[in-house]
């Protein structure tokens, strides 16, 4: 039996976290994995497919140059090459900014092995035979992709992202069932390296947790682009025969048939809470098997605390790293902090990118908010004109007589780098000219968050560039 000050169940970006931060404490810390360090971001998330993601991009400007006297050539795809690197990047990152982080921390203590929780109070976690003590435990577990009950699909060898983000073969076609960020962004890396591909999705527009203007312009864009983009689709049923898929569905009241070489499950993810002991000892766990927490992460169980994917709340990477080191300064009595993620960026890694921060339309209406919208088309931003490419707009949301910005909404090839100025100015309760009072450097994509303030009030048609407010 060997005693600690905390114990984390989970080597990921939560686990992490919540250990570091006890470390900084002065705290003694055993990290139980029992599979490979780093969770799903460095392995089979944000990594590997946002890599990847660069490496298609890169291919579909030279194919497609927006400037005129550039022949481009070299646009041949050598499959294993491409994924060979994404590897080698996923191993040198996993190393640096995991393995050799614990060199730094010598009060942490990595436990190779599957934990099981056998008691609360002290709180006992059994790896093999070695059994760990410690008066707080973190369960950082993580999350792992979900499949519907398709009838058939449990039965074929279908792709969830992980098999999708490690193919040994490029497909010549692809099917995505599941129309929100990882089912898009893979679907089109796919599409940029020479699949061509479908996406199905159920609801009536793709990401459908996004503002319905966004939803409508990406889909214009990923359209032209040449993916099938198909709405309303109720999946029957699946198959695989003789290497190939079939979906039986209906599509626009009418049975429809898909075919593809490869078929992409990307339709959410669940909780990793089986196995570990949760239920046996009483920890309440939602109806998809998340672990229940309040805002200071504590479970139903006082000695227990959860952090990350495993709680089922906003799956970002982000998100799981605050969490972690919020749960251990809770669990440890090093501080009272909650986790608030009312002001929380969400990007989606299409091209052109879809970010967004606070209330959409339909959101203000729910809070009983008054509130204006403009939209700003990329054409009327400099920068986009200079770079050839003014696909997407910037969308503000402002409730009416303060002017304060309640949310903001952005389809652009930079949309992920421009929301920050939005977050901001929605934790922060800015107004219009809160933001038209700031410099923003000419020719820059940001500078659209200014003009979109702007054009509230004036046609920034009429202004000349770097004009004031």
């Amino acid at each position: 039996m060997q005693s600690y000050d905390l114990l984390v169940l989970g080597g990921g970006s939560a686990g992490f976290a919540a250990a570091i931060r006890a470390a900084e404490a002065n705290k003694r810390v055993a990290m139980i994995e029992g599979g490979t360090m780093g969770g799903t971001c460095v392995n089979v998330g944000c990594v590997p497919s946002k890599t990847l993601i660069a490496a298609a991009n890169t291919r579909h400007a030279a194919l497609h140059p927006r400037f005129q006297g550039l022949n481009l050539s070299g646009t041949a795809v050598d499959w294993s090459t491409v994924m060979g690197d994404k590897t080698a990047l996923v191993e040198a990152l996993r190393q640096a900014k995991y393995a050799d982080v614990l060199a730094a921390y010598p009060q942490i203590e990595w436990v190779a092995g599957h934990g099981v929780i056998r008691t609360t109070d002290p709180v006992t976690v059994t790896v093999g035979t070695d059994t760990l003590v410690a008066p707080r435990l973190i369960v950082a577990t993580g999350a792992h992709p979900w499949a519907p009950p398709i009838p058939g699909l449990a039965d074929t060898p279908y792709w969830t992202s992980t098999e999708a983000l490690a193919s040994e073969t490029l497909p010549e076609t692809l099917l995505v069932i599941g129309g929100s960020a990882v089912g898009l962004e893979i679907g089109q890396l796919y599409q940029r390296l020479g699949s061509q591909v479908t996406v199905l999705e159920a609801l009536d527009r793709i990401v459908p947790l996004e503002d319905t203007e966004v939803s409508e312009g990406l889909a214009q864009y990923l359209r032209t682009e040449g993916l099938g983009i198909h709405v309303g689709v109720q999946i029957q049923s699946v198959a695989h025969e003789d290497g190939h898929f079939t979906v039986q569905a209906l599509s626009g009241g009418r049975a429809q048939t898909f075919t593809a070489d490869r078929l992409l499950v990307a339709t959410g993810r669940r909780p990793n809470t089986a196995d570990f002991g949760l239920a046996e000892v009483g920890v309440a766990m939602d109806s998809r098997g998340a672990m229940v927490v309040n805002d200071r992460l504590q479970t139903s169980l006082p000695t227990i605390y959860a952090a990350g994917d495993v709680t089922g709340q906003a799956m970002f990477v982000y998100v799981a790293a605050e969490a972690g080191s919020i749960a251990a300064t809770n669990a440890l009595g090093l501080g009272d902090r909650i986790l608030d993620v009312t002001t929380l960026p969400k990007v989606t890694f299409t091209d052109p990118q879809v970010a967004s921060v606070g209330l959409t339309d339909a959101g203000t209406e729910a809070a009983g908010l008054d509130c204006t919208c403009t939209s700003l088309p990329l054409a009327y931003v400099p920068r986009a004109l200079a770079n050839r490419d003014t696909r997407g707009f910037i969308k503000l949301v402002v409730e009416h007589g303060t002017e304060r910005i309640v949310g903001m909404h952005v389809v652009a090839p930079e949309a992920g780098e421009i929301i920050q100025v939005g977050t901001l100015a929605v934790k922060y309760a800015m107004s219009l000219s809160d933001v038209t009072s700031l410099f923003f450097p000419y020719l820059t994509m940001v500078e659209g968050v200014k003009l979109a303030a702007i054009t509230f009030h004036k046609d920034v048609s009429t202004l000349s560039c770097c004009a004031g407010s």
